[in-house]
């Protein structure tokens, strides 16, 4: 057989023995094979130092500072810490450890422009006419949204939503100028509606005033009546006769003073006395001997 045929079939050979003994090695996701065992993979914040041998298991060793390891690996080296640069508008939110990645997020006013947060954006302002629908977080960006009919905003803003138009008549105020999704309503003092409301609280008053005077009056003469025995007149006929504007008590007093009282005749010291009737007569014995 000649040389170069012969080699062929060793190298051959020798590979088909190499897969053999590769694919015949079931591991599990805690292992990787090698030389036809299965070795241990490094665990979580471990790296690789050297692979298992007949005789011993696999050697792995803490990660290095600022790098870290989240699974099972067969890596040598750990992976570094990710940097969050102030330059790009990030900040440290976690700094990370030996099985965990740093974690970095966005200045304020700033968001991540992806799920990784390598690079900020800054935050919408919703425009005037427009309202939050929803504030920005560190991953989305502001929701705006136009304003409805009622509601307006005058400013651009990341955080503030329409706000409804003022209600003028909660104020005591009637409507001056509707409002837009820009601006508010505008309202003044009700001036159209004062002097009919004064006009009829002055109306009322009178009214009240005048039946008042009318009742007090009326309740004078009565007693006036009472007192001198007389019948009281119609309340209609009174009215249209138009009476004289004056208290009852004063007509009644006028009637006491022309009053006339029967008088009977006496002798004081042999000299008729004339003297009201109805009243004690005070003569002493000696005037009338």
């Amino acid at each position: 057989m000649p040389p170069c045929r012969l080699l062929c079939l060793l190298l051959g050979g020798c590979l088909l023995t190499h897969w053999a003994s590769g694919s015949d090695v079931n591991c599990t996701p805690e292992q990787y094979p090698h030389d036809g065992r299965c070795c241990r993979r490094c665990g979580p914040g471990e790296k690789l130092l050297s692979d298992c041998t007949a005789s011993k298991n696999t050697d792995c060793g803490a990660c290095e500072a600022r790098h870290f390891q989240s699974g099972w690996t067969k890596e040598r080296h750990c992976t570094p810490h990710r940097s969050c640069d102030l330059n790009a508008g990030l900040l440290t939110r976690s700094p990370g450890d030996a099985k965990r990645d740093a974690v970095c997020e966005c200045l304020q006013g700033m968001f991540c422009s992806s799920p990784a947060c390598q690079t900020c954006l800054n935050v919408t302002k919703c425009k005037p006419g427009e309202g939050v629908a929803r504030k920005a977080d560190n991953f989305s960006d502001t929701a705006c949204v136009p304003c409805e009919h009622g509601s307006f905003s005058n400013t651009s803003s990341a955080s503030e939503p329409c706000r409804p138009w003022t209600r003028c008549e909660t104020r005591g105020l009637v409507l001056k100028t509707t409002g837009t999704n820009l601006l508010d309503v505008a309202c003044e003092p009700g001036r159209g509606r004062s002097p009919v409301l004064i006009s009829i609280m002055a109306f009322t008053a009178a009214c009240l005033l005048g039946l008042t005077v009318f009742c007090l009056y009326q309740k004078g003469l009565q007693q006036c009546t009472q007192k001198q025995g007389l019948e009281l007149p119609d309340p209609v006929e009174f009215v249209l006769q138009a009476p004289p504007r004056q208290p009852a008590t004063a007509g009644c007093e006028e009637h006491d003073e022309r009053q006339d009282f029967p008088v009977q005749e006496t002798l004081l010291g042999r000299q008729p006395v004339a003297q009201e009737d109805g009243k004690e007569s005070r003569i002493s014995e000696q005037e009338r001997l």
